[in-house]
């Protein structure tokens, strides 16, 4: 079994309190309306006009990179990641990473954040680029000089695009536009579509 396929469980203790529990999974297709509520909450009905959403749109996560946390049996958390061209570099975009304000004190971001790095390692990716604050996610390794020769489709913060290598020198000298290249969506044929009853 891969990291990708595990299920990472995690303990910890916050302010005095009893041990807290959760397990951080793969994404399975009955998280998809929590983690969309989830989403909206945390970033806002808009963000879908975000610069990075065009890099996801009409596309599925990179194979075995889409996780969701959970705990007391409901999800608290999600991140995925998606298969892009870097330049002319083969990488993985990061996002959205987001976790219910209600147990942020447990730790889940950055749990979320390792196991995704983890796994896309285990699976042989060579680099990772984000956009995001580097004080925050220097901890994992990102930084603004590796993505420095790359830019977006849209409007975007210069010093927020940060890249991470899974293999020494993924990066290097790596210029231009990051662009999907990830597998599409698939949707059923408008014949297979059960129609749908509307009440007056």
């Amino acid at each position: 079994m891969t990291t990708a396929t595990t299920t990472a469980l995690h303990q910890t203790d916050t302010d005095n309190t009893p041990a807290a529990a959760f397990a951080i999974r793969e994404e399975r297709a009955h998280d998809i309306a929590a983690r969309e509520t989830l989403l909206d909450v945390c970033f806002g009905v808009g963000r879908n006009a975000r610069t990075c959403q065009r890099l996801r749109d009409g596309r599925v996560p990179a194979q075995g990179l889409a996780f969701s946390a959970m705990h007391q049996g409901r999800l608290v958390g999600s991140v995925r990641l998606w298969n892009v061209d870097a330049g002319d570099r083969r990488a993985l975009v990061l996002g959205p990473l987001a976790v219910d304000a209600s147990v942020r004190a447990l730790g889940i971001g950055a749990a979320l954040m390792n196991h995704a790095i983890a796994a896309a390692k285990a699976l042989g990716h060579g680099a990772i680029i984000l956009l995001g604050d580097e004080p925050y996610y220097a901890r994992f390794g990102f930084a603004a000089a590796k993505a420095e020769g790359l830019s977006l489709p849209g409007p975007f913060e210069r010093h927020r695009l940060l890249g991470l290598e899974l293999r020494p020198g993924a990066l290097n000298h790596a210029i231009g536009l990051i662009v999907p290249n990830g597998a599409a969506e698939t949707y059923p044929a408008a014949d297979q579509v059960a129609p749908v009853a509307c009440a007056a």
